[in-house]
């Protein structure tokens, strides 16, 4: 089995949220479930029901957490100045004429709401091994190019 790519920071979120789930949410649902049961007739019960879904969930992420991180390698980055798995960077949609700022990560802690972006994305791909000043053609899934420049790798 190939190794789940994770920065330090995202080994650092999978472990806060597996003891977020382990010490809090999975209790707490328990806890929900004995005061559903002690109300009676489970066969109409839907709060039983609904915490029982809900704690099938948070076990289950738990589960998939706890996976993830027994089958991890951290990467750290090298002092390089090219854009890695772990660069923080300033880029300059040209075609837009706007500025982002994202976090290159493994697929496993991609999140794009959050600024995170997997080095095995389009993007990513297009920006890895390249300089501050650099400008890429980045290949959009749906068709069509478009160019970014690369303003300033922050870390």
């Amino acid at each position: 089995m190939e190794k789940i790519k994770l920065t330090v920071e995202g080994k650092r979120e999978l472990e806060e949220r597996l003891k977020e789930l382990r010490n809090d949410l999975i209790p707490a649902v328990v806890q929900r479930i004995k005061t559903a049961r002690e109300q009676g007739d489970l066969s109409e019960n839907a709060e039983y029901h609904s915490a029982k879904d809900e704690q099938g969930k948070l076990e289950w992420e738990a589960k998939e957490i706890e996976a993830k991180l027994k089958n991890c390698e951290v990467i750290k980055m090298d002092d390089s100045d090219r854009v890695q798995l772990g660069s923080k960077l300033k880029y300059l949609d040209i075609d837009e004429d706007e500025e982002y700022e994202f976090t290159i990560v493994g697929t496993a802690e991609a999140d794009f709401t959050k600024g995170k972006v997997s080095i095995e994305s389009p993007v990513g791909q297009a920006l890895n091994g390249k300089k501050a000043g650099d400008v890429v053609t980045v290949k959009a899934p749906k068709g069509g190019d478009y160019q970014i420049k690369i303003l300033e790798i922050i870390g």
